[in-house]
């Protein structure tokens, strides 16, 4: 079994992802790609594949106090480095911090400056009445208000406190991988998680997905461990269910899908491990967290976001299709075309299209998330052909619950909605790195040149949707 990325992977990935750039920009070249998008998405493929095939063989002899530290300075220092960056980028750019189409990050910064100012008079019930139960919110709003109250409405320190908190959310991949798969797994998990742009992206942002995906990471990780300890106590049941019932407050389906994956591990998990009267505990807690933090408005909330699920992405996409600078195919793009690519989706933008900066910022951190998607596929078919499908049952239930909502929702092709699966679909796909078979390694040519044809393809589709190719 494999302890490392090899170098065969990596660079035939470097090598591909600039061959689709130039090609691209060629035939498509009254549409070339602004040289700035060039330079980020060469940075983000050449420093994921290059260091992460390094990192993977060199830090394999550290041991794992030492390995955690490494992992915690150096990933602090990366996302240090990019939220400094971005911050000066953004402000040349754009004239503030926040990135393109910001209307999340401005609304979440007013905000959590209100929450500040209420908390300073003494009248945060004031902000619950202007919430009127919009929960999927709340958590972030409440949060960012808090720091703000201290920090006098600083964005550096929230920003730096993002940085921390990204880094510190890699060693707990670390953990969740040891415990589910072995020690060569966790590293590569854990330097992947390290590594990856679209999980380093958002902690110079000013938008939820670091603190959601700490949340969600520390539940899989508590409830991960709460299922394999057979001395189940409070102190091992309340974290999970507390930490379950607090995605309400960042993303309604994030909880509704951590609650699922938690209801059909311990139904699904042997006999051996638990059993029925341990069973019947963890159900009626879990019956208790949901009747309490998910009764009245955040059920209703979940039942509205569930039955509207197909008309949402039909008006979606339609609306997509009828805007100014709109793709008019995009209203032919339903769950049906989505589901086959969910793992690998988003594409990579690498030709100039209009108000699609944000998506040609992280144009080679998409390409790294089409390339690991190989590896993710071997290690679920070595999964299934095994037999061992039971023993993963929490991690295969949440990432396939969230992203076939996912699937069904106006967001699908959205990079920032597949944050919360992201470092887990890392995490397999450090598994199908070290079981794969001399025998598959042929397969990964054929998918590096699908991943080809699909970016060049991508590239159309985007010009031609417009009207511009």
């Amino acid at each position: 079994m494999l302890n490392y990325f090899p170098k065969f992977f990596t660079s035939k990935a470097i090598s591909i992802y600039f061959a689709a750039l130039l090609i691209s920009n060629i035939v498509f070249f009254n549409h070339i790609l602004n040289f700035k998008w060039w330079i980020f998405g060469m940075v983000e493929v050449l420093a994921f594949f290059y260091y992460s095939n390094e990192i993977t063989r060199k830090w394999q002899k550290y041991k794992e106090e030492r390995f955690l530290k490494k992992v915690l300075s150096t990933a602090f220092f990366i996302r240090l480095s990019w939220m400094i960056i971005a911050y000066i980028f953004y402000n040349v750019m754009n004239g503030n911090s926040f990135e393109f189409d910001s209307a999340d990050a401005i609304g979440y910064n007013q905000d959590g400056m209100d929450v500040a100012s209420l908390l300073h008079s003494g009248e945060l019930a004031k902000y619950f009445v202007y919430m009127k139960g919009r929960y999927s919110d709340m958590g972030y709003s409440l949060y960012l208000g808090s720091q703000y109250y201290f920090t006098d409405n600083s964005i550096i320190i929230a920003r730096l406190i993002k940085c921390l908190i990204g880094a510190y959310t890699c060693t707990i991949i670390y953990k969740f991988s040891k415990r589910n798969f072995n020690e060569d797994v966790a590293r590569m998990a854990t330097i992947f998680c390290m590594l990856m742009p679209n999980l380093i992206l958002y902690s110079g942002l000013h938008t939820k997905e670091v603190e959601m995906l700490f949340l969600t990471v520390l539940f899989m990780d508590r409830a991960d461990l709460m299922l394999r300890n057979r001395n189940f106590n409070f102190a091992e049941i309340a974290p999970p269910l507390l930490l379950a019932a607090s995605l309400f407050f960042f993303r309604t389906v994030l909880g509704a899908t951590a609650i699922f994956a938690l209801f059909t591990a311990i139904l699904f998990t042997p006999n051996k491990i638990l059993n029925f009267g341990k069973r019947l505990v963890l159900f009626i807690w879990i019956l208790g967290v949901v009747a309490y933090f998910v009764g009245g408005t955040i059920s209703n909330e979940v039942e509205s976001v569930w039955k509207s699920r197909g008309n949402n992405q039909s008006l979606s996409m339609n609306m997509r299709a009828t805007e100014v600078n709109g793709n008019k195919f995009a209203k032919y793009m339903t769950g049906a075309i989505f589901a086959p690519m969910i793992f690998a989706i988003p594409f990579p933008t690498v030709i100039e299209t209009p108000k699609q900066e944000n998506q040609k910022l992280i144009n080679g951190g998409n390409y790294v998330k089409n390339i690991m998607a190989f590896f993710l596929l071997i290690a679920v078919i070595y999964i299934i052909k095994a037999g061992k499908w039971r023993d993963y049952l929490l991690l295969g239930t949440f990432i396939i619950g969230y992203l076939a909502i996912l699937t069904m929702s106006a967001f699908a092709q959205a990079e920032r909605f597949h944050q919360p699966v992201l470092p887990f679909e890392l995490v397999i796909a450090a598994y199908g790195i070290s079981v794969i078979t001399k025998k598959q390694k042929k397969y990964y040519t054929w998918w590096l040149t699908l991943i080809f044809l699909a970016v060049v393809a991508w590239s159309w589709f985007k010009l031609a949707g417009r009207g511009m190719a």
